[in-house]
């Protein structure tokens, strides 16, 4: 998908010398209007928001460079406007700064001054998003439309995720590893009144067992072998706004008799306290397992269960959304060119196709992962399709291969090495568990981080 500039000028000829000078500068497409009333028709319809660059003259018939320059920074602020003026006079220019142009130009345009001025405002756009966006996440404000893909395969999502910001419900998040449950929840508090108060985020599979109720609920100084200071614990913490509690599946049996209470009568005890202590917060917790299925087994006590599963979201994976792979890949090839002050590049069309064909057992996080190290080995400006040659092996081995035997023997007769089965088997598993990285996991006895090494490792391996 090419990223374009929009040049909005009254002049073919000005027009048509500036496309040329940034098609071979920053190699992005050039669109034309020939008067500001054209230039937002053009922007309405640019559905993929592929426009990032606006070249804009000042004078011209119809609308003007100053009638349009306010409609365009308060409709599109996220595109940079760089203003062409023919007046001597540094007022207008001024003006236009004020206005929200993040430069100026005098005709006639300079091609080295334009090539400079061009990438300058590409580079301060990205990394102005992604400031804003780090800024809301730390002021724990994100909102849904800060969720990539929240135009597309999250629509009927974020109508429940709305509804439940407008209450003090309990949520329960669920879906496969990757999907970004935290990230909904964050924007679930985003939206909801407790915006700006903590969200406090916990990884109950993380929390060793004998630590679960000091960690979450606190403990006074020496109350047991170690406390050596207070802890508030994790529900303080939060208290005022929300805490997440993510993996709430891995909780401990033991543990979950304790938080059953604790959201019965909105209340802890501190370990060594004596007295509890009240608490005002929203809850959220995800998992990626069939908590109803974890009921049946006895692994998840059944009140709570209830207690947590007032209003559930199950978000899809992402080969359940590829429509919106595009734009996401587009958002984390942004976000790296962010952090490392480069130009934004371009994805084929071809290599979209090839990312849009895999079926991604990591989900969202798989594809961050593809695409910051397919940047960082990338030397060119555009990403082809032999970028991504190292997925094709990942798609077709863990997710193509149907259940059968593994065989210890090569087809020569020789004995496989110990390697070679690991592989065999993590892709038959991967392959049974439809890419679920937690089930797959639990079967094969090992941690998750230990399976994704492995799989980063097979996918190494085929790439070589």
């Amino acid at each position: 998908m090419y990223k374009n500039v929009l040049i909005i000028d009254d002049d073919r000829t000005e027009r048509r010398m500036i496309s040329n000078i940034l098609r071979s500068s920053i190699q992005f497409n050039p669109k034309e209007a020939e008067n500001g009333k054209e230039a937002l028709r053009i922007l309405k319809n640019d559905q993929d928001d592929t426009i990032r660059l606006i070249i804009l003259d000042l004078d011209m018939p119809v609308m003007n460079g100053f009638e349009v320059l306010p409609i365009i920074a308060k409709t599109y602020p996220e595109i940079p406007v760089i203003v062409l003026t023919g007046d001597t006079n540094t007022k207008s220019a001024v003006e236009a700064m004020r206005m929200g142009a993040a430069d100026f130009l005098s005709k006639p345009v300079e091609s080295a001054r334009l090539d400079v001025s061009a990438r300058n405002a590409l580079r301060m756009s990205l990394m102005s998003k992604e400031i804003s966006r780090l800024k809301r996440q730390s002021d724990d404000a994100l909102k849904f439309s800060d969720l990539i893909g929240f135009k597309g395969g999250l629509t009927d999502n974020i109508k429940i995720g709305r509804k439940a910001a407008d209450c003090n419900l309990p949520v329960l998040v669920t879906g496969e590893t990757g999907t970004g449950k935290e990230m909904f929840a964050r924007a679930i508090h985003g939206e909801s009144k407790r915006a700006g108060q903590p969200f406090i985020a916990v990884n109950c599979g993380a929390i060793p067992e004998k630590l679960v109720e000091s960690t979450l609920f606190g403990h006074e100084k020496g109350a047991f072998t170690g406390a050596v200071n207070k802890s508030l614990g994790k529900f303080q913490e939060a208290s005022g706004g929300t805490i997440f509690l993510d993996e709430i599946g891995e909780l401990p049996l033991e543990a979950q008799v304790k938080l059953l209470r604790v959201l019965q009568q909105g209340e802890v005890e501190p370990v060594g306290a004596g007295k509890p202590v009240s608490v005002d917060i929203r809850v959220i917790s995800a998992t990626n397992r069939d908590l109803a299925e974890e009921v049946k087994e006895n692994r998840f006590r059944e009140d709570l269960y209830f207690r947590l599963n007032v209003l559930h979201i199950d978000l899809p994976s992402l080969r359940a959304r590829k429509n919106d792979i595009p734009v996401m890949a587009n958002h984390f090839v942004g976000q790296f060119c962010a952090s490392h002050q480069s130009l934004p590049k371009d994805i084929s069309e071809e290599a979209m196709n090839k990312l849009q064909n895999h079926n991604w057992p990591g989900n969202v996080r798989e594809l961050e992962n593809i695409i910051n190290r397919t940047m960082a080995l990338c030397d060119h400006d555009r990403l082809g399709p032999e970028d991504f040659s190292f997925i094709q092996a990942v798609r077709n081995d863990t997710l193509q291969v149907q259940d059968g035997l593994i065989s210890p023997l090569r087809s020569d007769g020789s004995f496989k090495n110990f390697r070679e089965l690991e592989q065999e088997i993590v892709t038959m598993a991967l392959a049974h568990h439809k890419g679920n990285i937690s089930k797959t996991a639990r079967i094969l006895g090992i941690a998750k981080s230990t399976l994704y090494t492995k799989i980063e490792t097979l996918t190494d391996l085929k790439s070589a």
